[in-house]
């Protein structure tokens, strides 16, 4: 046993045990836990917590902007989340659930969590919950502890009258859970572990659970079909670079969706070398792929009505006597020309390819890149806000809803080519790949960058997300990205719950401006 060995399993009714034999952790907002009847809880609480110690500790409770009180010993605690939360937050608070989860739920090998909650926020509190379980580890005594750890997640659900968390909205929670902590062990797992060939093991494994073949494009087939992004990113590693794409084509699609993520599996930043306090961590610069194949995973098992690929642009930025050297003038697979100023502006090399390939051989109508892009998007929207920026106004207020659906928040950074692209300009080459000028809002150039490849006046939806700072917290991954992906595009899913979660469902308002749609052919455009 090498991986973490929690098991997490999403339930109706968790049953009821003795806090000392089954340690639980109740949470939810103060307003929410006093709407719990003492008998939705004893069960789980009694005999060494009675009704008055339980109604003491709800009064007691004063979160700012979380609390929490013990009930019994290091056995049963109650978990008060903020009474409300700003615009730009998930009404979920799912932030502060994961955080909380990480710091009152009790030790033992069987253990309980109660989310009180709104139905409304059901998904995104129980993504929030999958975060706080991280799957690898190398650490010697979890290699010597073989035995499974069990967490049981029970819903109570507030606000309605009669409505509980269905057996199928419980399967949809439980496969968003598998695919965020499938991203996060990703992004945690070292390159000696996770160079691009285990990246394309995972890609297989995936595949082959959900009965399709990956195309892949490796190494010197990358140069001869043109892909001069990839393959000038990753030719210096010890293991080629890939383009890797798993396609679910279901009868009866009405438009093609494509992810295209992001998959530098180490970052060293090439010959424009990291220093040694900026390189360490440079393992996780394989986020957006990773996200991206966790949530095709989770999407395509609950039912996905139209055409979906998932493109892995993979590639080691390694520094050796082949790597691609400033000056180098490459051509992408767009056919256009890239001169190279800065070879740790790496990603956008390779996304450009992807998002071509995307609309060249796959025919897509909505490309969506997923990326741990830059540095600047930490300055730009902070360290929970992944950056988004579209070339759809619609898009953009869908992305920021869907983040607030789904506990992954999304910000909007500028969209406006006509007064950045101009800090690529080459007297040599069609672009730079680096900016003229850093203090000029640099994660939206990043993004202009691989729009550009794709054209301006692409007639599809094209949408960017920079996530280099939520793709983790501290020192663990956070499988940033599943979760938002889901919602963004869940009127598209068989799923009743991702189709409720989703901004461009009727009722969410989203339809008009652009995406008005003949709900029979389901279109997202």
């Amino acid at each position: 046993m090498k991986m973490a060995n929690v098991v997490l399993e999403f339930t109706a009714s968790a049953g009821d045990s003795e806090p000392q034999n089954r340690p639980v952790l109740i949470i939810g907002q103060q307003s929410h836990l006093q709407q719990v009847a003492w008998s939705q809880v004893r069960g789980k609480l009694q005999p060494a917590v009675s009704k008055e110690v339980w109604q003491a500790a709800l009064g007691a409770l004063s979160p700012n902007p979380t609390d929490s009180c013990p009930l019994y010993l290091s056995h049963a605690t109650v978990a008060a989340l903020p009474s409300r939360v700003s615009r730009h937050n998930s009404p979920s608070s799912a932030h502060f659930i994961s955080r909380l989860v990480r710091t009152c739920l009790p030790s033992g090998s069987n253990r309980c969590i109660v989310m009180v909650c709104e139905h409304s926020d059901v998904f995104a509190s129980s993504c929030a919950i999958s975060r706080a379980f991280p799957m690898f580890s190398r650490r010697s005594a979890s290699v010597r502890r073989a035995e499974k750890k069990q967490v049981t997640v029970e819903f109570i659900v507030v606000g309605q009258e009669g409505i509980s968390v269905e057996l199928a909205e419980l399967q949809c929670l439980s496969n968003a859970a598998d695919g965020i902590r499938l991203a996060a062990r990703i992004v945690d797992t070292p390159c000696n572990e996770m160079n691009t060939d285990h990246f394309l093991d995972e890609i297989k494994s995936v595949g082959a659970e959900l009965a399709i073949t990956p195309v892949i494009i490796r190494g010197e087939e990358l140069k001869q079909k043109g892909f001069g992004g990839i393959y000038g990113v990753g030719k210096a590693a010890e293991h080629p670079p890939a383009l890797a794409v798993l396609s679910h084509t279901p009868e009866g699609a009405t438009q093609t969706i494509a992810w295209v993520g992001k998959g530098i599996v180490y970052d060293t930043g090439g010959l424009s070398i990291k220093g040694k306090t900026t390189m360490p961590g440079m393992k996780r610069d394989c986020g957006g792929a990773a996200a991206i194949l966790g949530a095709f995973k989770a999407t395509v098992k609950q039912g996905f009505k139209d055409n979906l690929h998932a493109v892995f642009c993979l590639a080691e930025n390694a520094v050796g006597p082949t790597a691609t050297r400033p000056d180098d003038i490459h051509t992408l697979y767009s056919g256009k020309t890239v001169e190279i100023n800065n070879t740790d502006a790496e990603g956008r090399l390779v996304l450009s390819d992807g998002v071509v390939y995307a609309s060249k051989d796959l025919s897509a109508d909505i490309i969506l890149d997923m990326a741990t892009l830059t540095g600047a998007q930490g300055i730009s929207t902070g360290k929970h806000h992944a950056a988004v920026m579209t070339n759809s106004e619609a898009w953009e207020a869908a992305c920021v809803r869907a983040g607030r659906s789904s506990g992954d928040l999304a910000h909007p950074l500028v969209y406006c080519p006509e007064l950045h692209f101009s800090e690529f300009t080459s007297a040599l080459a069609d672009m730079k790949n680096s900016v003229a000028d850093r203090e000029n809002a640099q994660s939206s150039c990043a993004g202009l960058f691989i729009g550009a490849h794709l054209g301006f006046d692409w007639p599809g939806v094209w949408v960017h997300v920079d996530m280099a700072y939520p793709v983790h917290v501290g020192e663990r991954a956070t499988g940033f990205g599943v979760a938002l992906l889901m919602a963004l595009f869940g009127q598209a899913s068989d799923d009743a719950m991702l189709n409720k979660v989703s901004p461009l469902s009727v009722s969410s308002g989203m339809a008009g401006d652009g995406m008005e749609r003949d709900c029979k052919r389901r279109r997202l455009v």
